[in-house]
């Protein structure tokens, strides 16, 4: 297709990769409510470590704005803004809706509008759309079109990238769906599928996650079970793992603003149909408690090991939602640290990856930026590669004589620590 100018919506983990890779063909203005977000990315950085600086850099056609005036020539708007669940688990879509209204503004006739944002399906055609007419003025369908093509950018993959992940499209008329098309498969190396609907689209997206949910939380129930039958759970996995189709899912701590977040939008969607979901709503509560079990567990291997509770002090190894991502949105480990500030053990976190000062805004958590004394316990809760490089040996150098290492992740030896999922 001809040059065009897009305009990303959205600069964060998902908005950023698109952006450059869009400004290879095209002129690309990337849109943030934050200042110190475009701030940053217009000298380089880029705090989410999706993108090396040199990309930043050599990005000639790309550049960001706070300001909705500089967007109004766009031919392209791409939305790729955070949709979070509130703390009674119900979709918040105001930044969808906020988004969508900040585009109405500058709507103009042949505009076509793509959202990328996790929803359950209805959301672009019954939320978003709406917005857009009512601040444009503009006819949809006619005027003005909108597609849906759900973001598959996996925080911290640096082999799984946005151009080799295959793209789902749709739009909402065959024409925008055939120019949507178009526009992913110029930089999509690992093709594009076009759905037939929008709604398919976003159905598609939401149940992605949904899977992945519900069978680790089957995997985190066998742990519990297999635990108190005196097995190890990895070691049984692993003799499973030998059969041709057995589906290797591991247990863990399912946090972060996808898995942990995408079914509920799902499950809203089936309360207002009149569904009960029984299962998803079953793997989520499995997987929400997953924080305070390992918690307790650790604590019980503690006191098995004789060791004083109340003068003890811990290490919690790693705070973000998954390994080698800054990220601390939704991350269970907040779980493990509340539980172990109620019953009043001494902890201390240490995470190289996340940002200190993020981390106190957004959980009210102190990270050390060192370890520097030796510990009672080391409870190691996300799999970075520095902890990983360390190895076992190295970090029960930070232990006292007598301690429990907790392997949450599975990753060393089970005859190297004293328990783990």
């Amino acid at each position: 297709m001809k040059a065009a100018k897009i305009c990303v919506i959205g600069i964060g983990y998902v908005g950023l990769p698109l952006a450059i890779s869009f400004a290879r063909l095209h002129h690309v203005i990337g849109y943030d409510l934050s200042e110190k977000r475009v701030d940053e990315l217009t000298q380089g950085i880029d705090s989410t470590n999706e993108v090396e600086a040199a990309q930043l850099q050599h990005a000639n056609n790309l550049s960001f704005t706070c300001s909705v005036d500089d967007i109004a020539d766009a031919d392209i708007y791409i939305v790729t803004v955070p949709t979070p669940v509130d703390s009674f688990k119900v979709p918040d879509l105001s930044a969808l809706l906020g988004a969508s209204k900040a585009i109405s503004k500058v709507l103009s006739k042949q505009n076509i509008v793509v959202f990328e944002s996790t929803v359950f399906p209805g959301v672009t055609e019954e939320y978003c759309v709406p917005e857009l007419i009512a601040g444009s003025d503009l006819e949809y369908n006619r005027d003005f079109f909108v597609g849906y093509s759900p973001e598959r950018i996996n925080p911290g993959d640096k082999l799984n990238r946005l151009e080799n992940i295959t793209k789902v499209v749709s739009g909402s008329t065959p024409e925008s769906a055939e120019i949507i098309r178009e526009l992913y498969a110029n930089i999509i190396t690992a093709g594009v599928f076009l759905a037939s609907s929008i709604k398919i689209a976003e159905a598609a997206k939401v149940i992605e996650n949904t899977q992945r949910d519900v069978n680790i939380a089957l995997m985190n129930e066998l742990a519990m079970l297999f635990n108190k039958m005196g097995l190890n759970t990895k070691e049984v996995l692993e003799a499973a793992g030998t059969k041709w189709n057995f589906i290797k899912f591991q247990p863990g701590l399912v946090g972060g603003h996808c898995i942990g977040v995408d079914p509920y939008y799902l499950t809203h969607k089936a309360r207002e149909l009149g569904f009960h979901s029984e299962m998803i709503l079953s793997g989520r509560r499995v997987n929400d408690k997953m924080g305070e079990y390992v918690s307790q567990q650790f604590i019980s291997l503690m006191v098995k090991k004789k060791i004083n509770i109340a003068a003890a002090k811990v290490l919690i190894l790693g705070l973000s939602f998954k390994e080698n991502c800054p990220d601390v949105r939704n991350s269970k480990v907040t779980d493990i640290c509340q539980y172990f500030t109620q019953i009043g053990v001494a902890f201390d976190v240490y995470d190289p990856v996340v940002n200190p000062d993020e981390a106190k805004r957004e959980m009210g958590i102190d990270v050390i930026p060192a370890i520097q004394q030796r510990y009672d316990g080391i409870l190691l809760a996300v799999a970075h590669d520095e902890f990983l490089d360390m190895g076992v040996s190295k970090l029960k150098t930070y232990c006292r004589e007598d301690h429990v290492f907790y392997d949450v992740k599975g990753v060393f030896p089970v005859n190297l620590v004293d328990g783990g999922l």
